[in-house]
């Protein structure tokens, strides 16, 4: 029988990828309920697509700007400055609603939980090093560690520099591009099984129970990052396109969030946001560029862990907290979360900066660290899939506020 008279192959190739994994998010909790050892096992698909997924993005996106660069002509014109624009409003505008949050519903820890060995960054200045190093960083280690930093600047440095070579070789970069492109296409397709792997073995391990004793916590993270999905990003493009931002806000939040966040990983959903980047119509110029950009800088999920958790510290510990100590907070937080990809452990490893703030001792900082590890589960992942669609929701709206003004 062929492929074309297969009725199990037509009807998996005429479902839409979001049906088919939610479809996998079903059937791996399914699997987790009534068969937990056998969803543990399950572990080896989720592990397999993220990875695949991890090992495609360094090179996709570094052969892809590399190529959009090379490939620019004269006259058409990016639109960087604008999205970074976006990237830097809603970052600080996520970490003020997670201040004014806290103080509307404080919450406490059990400042209990054993410290891990972990390596806090010093101080802003150690993270600006740190971002600073990742430019400068080798190609090759930059490929090989998934510095998107460092990839990028090789990767424009090398566009331009093909800019003046023959068009022989900017084929070649396209071509490249093309066929790298192809590959990841052949990794998303497979993201149901991915989801399916990755929800099995998840709650096979963890379950919910460790997540009862925080449910407060989590509400106010997850209520502060629906809120920035859903109302203020929405604003932030409406001022863009001056008009009804929510078909673009919900499409981003589904095609991208929702991979985003079972696998966790703003690199891991790069290949992602750039394929659906492409389904918009956006400027390949464009999009090739911020939407890695965006990947490594725009953490506006990663700004509300910072302010709810260090001020659930500072409720916790009864230290008093003014307005422009307020203010000073959410504009930390916000730098802290820019820097969160130069830092290894991501945003959490970050709240003893934002704790030092207030004189809280990184004995105790670090047992918030510890906290944010446990409610991980659904924190990074909530985190993740706003951080990642809003990466898209950004260059899109810059792209169609741009080609309003024709």
């Amino acid at each position: 029988m062929t492929i074309a008279h297969n009725p199990l192959l037509k009807l998996i190739n005429g479902t839409s990828l979001v049906v088919q994994i939610l479809i996998g998010l079903i059937a791996g909790i399914a699997l987790a309920v009534l068969l937990p050892d056998a969803a543990a096992s399950a572990s080896l698909l989720g592990t397999v697509f993220v990875s695949a997924l991890k090992a495609v993005a360094p090179v996709l996106v570094f052969v892809l700007v590399a190529a959009s660069i090379a490939n620019h002509q004269q006259g058409q014109e990016t639109q960087i400055k604008p999205i970074l624009l976006l990237y830097l409003i809603g970052t600080f505008s996520a970490a003020l609603i997670g201040v004014m949050a806290s103080f509307a519903f404080p919450s406490s820890l059990t400042l209990t939980a054993s410290t891990a060995e972990l390596s806090p960054p010093g101080g802003i200045a150690e993270v600006l090093k740190a971002l600073l190093m990742n430019v400068v960083d080798n190609p090759v280690n930059a490929l090989l560690t998934g510095n998107f930093i460092g990839i990028l600047a090789w990767a424009v440095a090398l566009g331009f520099a093909f800019r003046h070579a023959n068009p022989t070789s900017k084929q070649l970069l396209s071509d490249l591009s093309d066929g790298v492109t192809s590959i990841v296409r052949l990794v998303i397709r497979l993201a149901p099984l991915g989801v399916f792997g990755l929800v099995a073995a998840t709650l096979a391990e963890a379950g919910i129970g460790a997540l009862v004793d925080y449910l407060h916590l989590l509400l106010v993270l997850v209520g502060c990052m629906l809120f920035v999905a859903l109302v203020v990003n929405p604003l932030i493009v409406w001022s863009k396109i001056r008009r009804n931002p929510y078909p673009l806000v919900l499409t981003c939040l589904r095609e991208s969030g929702i991979t985003a966040f079972f696998t966790r990983s703003s690199a891991a959903n790069i290949p992602v946001n750039l394929q659906l980047s492409e389904r918009l119509g956006l400027h390949e110029e464009t999009y090739s560029v911020s939407i890695p950009l965006g990947a490594t800088i725009n953490m506006a999920g990663a700004a509300i862990t910072i302010s709810v958790l260090t001020l659930a510290a500072v409720n916790t510990l009864n230290i008093p907290v003014d307005l422009p100590t307020a203010l000073l907070l959410s504009v930390l937080a916000s730098i802290c979360a820019c820097g969160a990809s130069g830092v290894a452990g991501g945003s959490l490893l970050l709240i003893p900066l934002a704790c030092s703030l207030f004189g809280i001792p990184n004995e105790i900082a670090m047992q918030v660290v510890a906290v944010g590890f446990i409610i991980g589960i659904v924190q990074d992942s909530a985190e993740t899939a706003l951080n990642s669609s809003t990466d898209v929701l950004f260059t899109a709206a810059a792209c169609m506020a741009k080609d309003a003004r024709g």
